[in-house]
């Protein structure tokens, strides 16, 4: 894959990272009951850039897309609970995945991105509370997690499986790879 093919590629995910990201922070939070339950819709390109590049790379895209969208619209507060929600559901989704797919879907490690997620975020919650206790607000934001990486999952599934585009570069990443992912 070229240089140039593979910039072009990351940057448009980043992009549609950043939208996504964006658009779903003016959209009120629908879970009265589960203050600050998201429905994580940004995850999407974080799923789609772990099958179609190397880690670096994916890496490289969760950072640039954490950063822009706090530059765009956020705050160093926003900032500290999407970094640390971000960075624990991608080592989250990263060590699942090494089981390999025949023992994992995409869902599920979508699913274990959504959770990890809330862990991150409510681990910086307890961090600048000085209190573990916000932590017994895991299960329910948890709930709302895996159920949020379910649907992400899905969704990804689908687009790696009816978008040419990510189909090729999903093909290329998984002979570097030496791993089958896709199912056509």
């Amino acid at each position: 894959m070229s240089n140039l093919r593979k910039l072009i590629f990351i940057s448009l995910l980043i992009a549609q990272g950043v939208v996504i990201g964006l658009i779903e922070n003016m959209i009120p939070y629908p879970f009265s009951f589960a203050p600050g339950a998201k429905l994580g819709l940004a995850n999407l390109i974080t799923i789609i850039a772990l099958f179609t590049m190397p880690k670096k790379d994916s890496f490289l895209l969760v950072w640039m897309r954490l950063i822009l969208t706090t530059l765009l619209g956020g705050t160093l507060s926003t900032f500290l609970y999407s970094m640390s929600g971000a960075m624990l559901s991608y080592l989250g989704m990263l060590l699942v995945k090494k089981l390999g797919p025949k023992f994992v879907s995409i869902i599920g490690i979508s699913a274990t991105g959504g959770f990890m997620h809330n862990v991150g975020q409510l681990l910086t919650a307890s961090f600048i509370a000085q209190s573990w206790s916000v932590l017994l607000y895991l299960p329910i934001l948890s709930f709302f997690g895996i159920l949020s990486g379910i649907a992400i999952g899905i969704a990804a599934n689908y687009l790696l499986q009816r978008v040419d585009t990510l189909r090729r570069f999903q093909n290329e990443h998984e002979q570097h790879t030496h791993e089958k992912w896709s199912m056509h």
